[in-house]
């Protein structure tokens, strides 16, 4: 029981930290600006999603049963 109470707190313990922003290790430096850009990016644009990354999620609800395609991938098992 007390290694449980043990293992609780710990996980508690590593689950809360503070958040700060990121920044490369002190003998570290950023990955080279990429071909043609005219100035390193920073950390946080380098973080950043691209748009094609996450793309936005669509919300368009069925309103009846709709006829299926044919899929030329969808093959019986060999």
């Amino acid at each position: 029981m007390k290694r449980l109470l043990v293992l609780g707190a710990l996980i508690a313990l590593a689950a809360c930290g503070q958040k700060s922003s990121l920044e490369p290790a002190p003998d570290a430096a950023l990955p080279p600006a990429p071909f043609g850009a005219e100035a390193q990016p920073s950390a946080e644009e380098l973080l950043a999603q691209q748009p094609q990354a996450a793309p936005d999620r669509t919300v368009e609800l069925r309103r009846r049963s709709e006829e299926r395609e044919d899929d030329p991938f969808d093959l019986p098992p060999e």
